[in-house]
């Protein structure tokens, strides 16, 4: 069967790039762990996402555009809307193995990431696709009309508001994020795709909050907060008249510094798969989240993630206690339960003793060959550290 699709990435890109330059990623003052979220997400996809929670005005929206102007461009196949990786063919849509599969050589393009902005109305047709199922039956052609997860596929889906979404919206972003293909059936009728992209949510909280169940899908999350210091808001604020003035002017001044960070980025790319852990860094992990009594395992997988995505952008190949302190930073706080009987939350400056101790211990009970779960005590003399 012939398989055909609707709107171009083309299309999109070339109508992006009649749009005034984004502010620079490097440009933006102070949220250093926002940027930092965003950098292990683009670093390494697989880590599954960030969600950033703030009052409006801190930068949530201008962090996620600038990251797409600041990443390296990709390898596509060059006709394909789903932005194929022309290297990957175990990953390709059913349109470019059906065209390609025969073939050794595959036309290829080098292409900016796609920037996906994911209204707050949008439906599931509009984010997984549809298929034409009268052309299927009448002309024998499978015709796909790409949705976002097509487009943003390789590249950052955005979603502004993420609370008010609706939660089998989010559930859709949320699997297909965490599976990196988007298969859509009808009528006996099937079409797939890669769907692999950095998801990036941002919400006000004190317009309600996600269920805590997709809370615990998004790997990493960041509270953002307005800065109070008086010379950074001077800073801000001078940095927004030039950049309103001459948008271009702005850009050229900040691109060096830009491309020095891109250029870290690709590098942590190249060696990310390289990066290299220890059982003993397994235990540290696992004794934390098990102390904080983190339901699920999927935190410990996100640490353990993010801490070589960390090591990775700082050109190393094993990871350290460091990494694992940033990562437990950026992984825990949207996982820790809240409510009338337990409203702790993680005092970010503590969890850096807090893996140094139990660096100590296990370390210790290696030495005299008794390895052992923690006590209900050790367990509860942690949580303490860690909590406000």
């Amino acid at each position: 069967m012939a398989h055909s699709v609707g709107a171009s990435a083309e299309d999109i890109i070339r109508f992006m790039s009649k749009r005034p330059p984004v502010y620079p990623f490097t440009a933006i003052v102070g949220q250093d762990m926002m940027k930092l979220a965003l950098i292990l997400n683009a670093i390494d996809m697989r880590i599954g996402g960030v969600l950033i929670r703030g009052e409006r005005g801190t930068g949530k929206s201008t962090a996620a555009r600038a990251l797409a102007a600041l990443l390296p461009e990709i390898n596509v196949i060059a006709d394909s809307p789903f932005n194929d990786d022309p290297f990957r063919r175990e990953s390709w849509s059913d349109f470019s193995r059906g065209k390609y599969a025969d073939r050794d050589e595959v036309p290829t393009a080098r292409r900016r990431i796609s920037f996906v902005d994911l209204p707050v109305s949008a439906t599931e047709d509009r984010v997984v696709g549809t298929l034409d199922i009268e052309k299927a039956i009448q002309f024998g052609e499978r015709h796909f009309d790409t949705g976002v997860l097509a487009n943003a596929n390789r590249g950052i889906l955005y979603v502004d508001e993420i609370n008010l979404l609706d939660d089998h919206i989010v559930d859709l972003l949320l699997d297909s994020a965490a599976m990196g293909v988007n298969i859509v059936e009808r009528e006996g009728i099937s079409f797939s795709h890669p769907a692999r992209f950095i998801l990036v949510g941002t919400m006000n909280p004190e317009e309600g909050d996600l269920r805590p169940q997709l809370l615990d899908r998004f790997a990493l999350s960041v509270d953002v907060t307005g800065i109070k210091d008086a010379s950074d808001r001077i800073e801000i604020l001078e940095r927004h008249i030039a950049y309103e003035n001459s948008p271009l002017g702005f850009k050229d001044e900040w691109d060096p510094v830009d491309a020095q960070l891109s250029d870290r980025i690709a590098a942590a790319r190249e060696i990310i798969d390289e990066v290299t852990h220890t059982t003993q860094d397994l235990r540290v992990i696992a004794s934390i989240t098990s102390d904080l009594r983190i339901d699920g395992h999927r935190a410990d997988l996100v640490i353990l993630k993010a801490a070589r995505a960390h090591a990775a952008f700082e050109g190393r190949k094993a990871i350290s206690d460091r990494d694992i302190t940033i990562a437990i930073r950026l992984t825990i706080p949207h996982r820790l339960k809240r409510g009338p009987f337990n409203d702790a939350q993680a005092d970010l400056n503590a969890v850096e003793s807090a893996v140094d101790e139990k660096r100590q211990e296990i370390g210790e009970g290696e030495e005299a060959g008794e390895f052992t779960e923690d006590s209900d005590e050790q367990a509860a003399q942690t949580k303490k550290k860690v909590r406000l």
